[in-house]
């Protein structure tokens, strides 16, 4: 499978304080990937690398092979939920995450896509009974 979002040795200075050193990151269509650590090890720097609203120092941050440095974060093929702020409290998950694919006019299908997705998981999630079931749910999942 051919990486979606890819990070080659990317690093980050901020005032001469070096935040991020030489990440490389790969994650593939499908894939869901969480960024663990402690405070200021770099998970929200990463993140608005990705989204472009900071630049890196160094290296390159590919979308579906192509290099995106240069396109401006409202143009980039990424979406971005904040942790607070940007929530609207009247709207369920999906309908805040869906709100930035209705605003990027992406089509009715994809959003489409994402509810029947999540709907099937609920579903699934709902219905496990046992430590086997979750390891099956896990595997379906990869």
């Amino acid at each position: 499978m051919a990486a979606l979002i890819e990070l080659k040795d990317v690093t980050k200075e901020f005032n001469g304080q070096v935040v991020l050193r030489g990440i490389d990151l790969t994650i593939e269509q499908n894939e869901f990937v969480t960024l663990l650590g402690p405070s200021g090890c770099g998970k929200t720097t990463t993140l608005r690398i990705i989204g472009g609203f900071v630049e890196p120092s160094q290296g390159e941050v590919l979308f579906d092979g192509k290099n995106i440095l240069s396109t401006p974060a409202h143009k980039r093929p990424t979406n971005t939920v904040f942790q607070r702020y940007a929530l609207f409290p009247h709207l369920d998950v999906f309908e805040n995450v869906a709100f930035g694919l209705r605003v990027k006019n992406d089509s009715l299908s994809t959003l489409t896509k994402i509810r029947i997705a999540q709907e099937e998981y609920q579903d699934k999630i709902k219905g496990l009974t046992d430590k086997s079931e979750i390891k099956e749910l896990k595997k379906e999942l990869k």
